[in-house]
């Protein structure tokens, strides 16, 4: 188990889509559940889904909200976006390989939940810029 546990409460519009999306299709562990709320384990992290009608509206790109996870190897990354495939899940944006050959080069792909969440699933090549690489003036996609 990790020392630290991240912690993430997201809303969703029902308990059943949650399962399926979470448990069936990402491999979530469920751990407690009522008839509004899961919590589910992500890679050692918890979620909670809480039930909240009206769910907020699909954004129209990636931006400003999602949550995922970075990947320690390729291979894993490479595991969940075959089991995504395999299971039908809805990508947003199909894997990219981004930044090939600068410091901050990673693979990426989005997923959307069936409440409006968006997911991204990074690997970089290199950890040093999961955190570091400040010398770099640009996150993420250009906005515009």
């Amino acid at each position: 188990m990790n020392k630290f546990i991240f912690h993430l409460a997201f809303p969703v519009e029902n308990i059943e889509d949650t399962k399926k999306f979470y448990a069936d299709g990402l491999g979530c562990k469920i751990g407690r559940q009522t008839a509004n709320s899961m919590i589910l384990n992500l890679y050692g992290h918890q979620l909670v889904a809480h039930v909240t009608v009206p769910v907020s509206p699909s954004q129209v790109g990636i931006y400003p909200r999602h949550f995922g996870m970075v990947f320690p190897t390729l291979e894993d990354w490479q595991a969940l976006f075959d089991r995504a495939t395999s299971a039908g899940l809805k990508f947003h944006q199909s894997a990219k390989h981004r930044f090939v050959g600068a410091i901050t080069e990673h693979r990426t792909f989005f997923l959307a939940d069936p409440f409006n969440n968006l997911l991204e699933f990074k690997y970089y090549t290199h950890s040093e810029a999961i955190f570091g690489a400040s010398e770099f003036d640009r996150v993420g996609d250009t906005i515009g």
